[in-house]
């Protein structure tokens, strides 16, 4: 299953990232705003050796008549967004069109693109959709609610095997199968999929993806030869008094991402001249918002209103460490049916843990609500946001705790197209007015593991009814909506909305189906 090599990418040029493969031609045209999107050049796919390329650009680029435009689109092959290629029927429901994209969202091996920063899979996967040109590690899981409804546990599978192939080959899943994504990861749901699975195919599922949930847990909880001092971390994961270890988002380089280069290199400059930060300080936390999946969401910022003011990597996350409990207790089911009592016995004991740290580090007395906390500061960030909700999700939260985290639902995040992500607006598309599917997802599902059908019940009635209205009146599904006033379009960060969608696809087809 796990015998496939991946193909080099074009002229032998394997696994190495545009930025660094190209260099200084790189950043010429990541700052020349050829292209709208940064993702763009990123993906382009050289059509001649790169060091061919390369040499050209820099004997031709002094040229009076040199067009750096027009040398780029002599040299490499522009990547299409991937839009559906049919207008559907005005009669059909939203469910019958979702059934009809799946396959539009799939590739398949032998017809993915071979060459650029894409790195290729062994097995058929769905895509978002969009600039969204390959497979995205959290997004798989909420996409994979859909395919279950839809029967395809085949497609499940494949996706499933390219993670773990991918975290057999690279030690953990990247954000993407891109060269460029291999220095981080997203959100780690490859436990919840493997869950999934098994809800179809058995228990025997869990010890066959053992070694690499394993092998996904030793990488976020890799503490290299740090002191475990208190209040001192390194790479993922954080150090706090009584040995307690929790994790935070990183990312192992400290430069402008390729895919968002100029954005990038803007905000750190601004960041610099005002808050006298170096700018690979910068980088690296822009990068581990991005591995977050919440790029971008003034949960990350010290200031809200100033992007600028970015300090992920000093926050300890509520949904990521609810995560890595859910990865430490798959873990110890998965060995007591391997029978390895002992190790077995360890992650029962981590999980333990852990639910005990979330308690003690993310619950908010003053608030009576979930928070997110910085080590740095030792303190509460100021970000009420719907991570909150995770530990419901997790089933981690107590009686009277679940009862104030509905409250502050129905208060602070319930508007009339479903939930925000947070309550302020800053223009970052994972702050107001927008919602998002996973985030439905998540918060309807904790409202129901503590039988708050009530709430769960309307929160699924707005969003479902929102997504029904946009389709109808666009033949289209969403990445993100505007919850706040259903009557606008969702916007804000760093591209235009895409659609697509494969999570938003994904939670429509589960949440649809569980209302019936």
């Amino acid at each position: 299953m796990f015998g496939f090599i991946a193909p080099s990418v074009t002229f032998g040029q394997a696994l190495t990232s545009p930025e660094e493969l190209f260099g200084s031609f790189f950043n010429d045209v990541q700052n020349s705003h050829i292209f709208k999107d940064s993702k763009t050049f990123a993906d382009c796919i050289p059509l001649e050796d790169p060091v061919f390329i390369i040499e050209k650009y820099h004997h031709e680029k002094n040229e009076p008549e040199f067009n750096l435009d027009t040398f780029v689109h002599s040299h490499f092959r522009i990547p299409e967004e991937i839009k559906a290629e049919y207008i559907p029927d005005p009669e059909l429901t939203t469910e019958q069109h979702i059934r009809k994209l799946w396959p539009y969202l799939t590739r398949q091996p032998e017809n993915q693109e071979r060459g650029g920063s894409l790195i290729p899979l062994p097995h058929s996967y769905v895509v978002p959709g969009g600039r969204f040109r390959e497979i995205y590690y959290w997004d798989s899981y909420f996409t994979m609610l859909g395919l279950k409804e839809c029967g395809r546990i085949d497609l499940i599978e494949n996706m499933i095997n390219n993670f773990a192939y991918l975290i057999n080959t690279f030690g953990h899943v990247p954000t993407a199968n891109r060269t460029y994504y291999l220095s981080r990861s997203q959100p780690p749901f490859f436990s919840l999929m493997v869950r999934l699975y098994s809800e179809m195919e058995g228990k025997k599922i869990l010890k066959k993806y053992l070694p690499q949930m394993q092998r996904e847990y030793d990488y976020w909880m890799d503490a290299g030869n740090s002191s475990g001092e208190d209040f001192t971390a390194y790479r993922r994961v954080v150090h706090l008094p009584n040995g307690v270890v929790l994790n935070r988002y990183w990312d192992d380089k400290s430069t402008p991402r390729p895919e968002a280069y100029k954005e990038d290199v803007e905000l750190a400059a601004d960041a610099v001249d005002h808050h006298q930060i170096s700018a690979d300080r910068v980088y690296r936390h822009i990068r581990a918002a991005a591995e977050s999946g919440w790029d971008f969401s003034s949960r990350w910022f010290a200031d809200e209103n100033d992007f600028s003011s970015i300090e992920t990597t000093d926050i300890l996350p509520v949904d990521l460490n609810c995560l890595m409990h859910h990865l430490e207790k798959t873990l110890a089911e998965a060995y007591l049916l391997n029978e390895e009592y002992e190790c077995f016995q360890l992650y029962e004991n981590k999980a333990r843990q852990r639910c005990e740290a979330v308690e003690n580090y993310f619950w908010d007395d003053s608030r009576n609500y979930y928070m997110d906390y910085n080590f740095v500061k030792k303190d509460f960030t100021k970000s009420v946001t719907l991570a909150g909700t995770f530990p419901l999700y997790f089933k981690l939260a107590r009686k009277q705790q679940s009862h104030y985290v509905r409250k502050y639902i129905r208060l602070n995040f319930m508007r009339s197209g479903g939930l925000l992500t947070t309550g302020v607006k800053t223009g970052q598309q994972w702050d107001a007015p927008n919602g998002w599917a996973p985030l439905q997802w998540i918060t309807y599902k904790g409202l129901r593991n503590y039988n708050f059908h009530k709430t769960a019940n309307e929160l699924s009635d707005e969003w479902l009814s929102l997504n029904e209205k946009e389709f109808k009146r666009t033949g289209k599904m969403m990445e993100k909506y505007n919850v706040s006033d259903t009557n606008l379009e969702a916007g804000g960060g760093e591209y235009d909305i895409q659609e697509g969608f494969g999570w938003t696809n994904g939670v429509y087809l589960r949440m649809k189906n569980r209302r019936r």
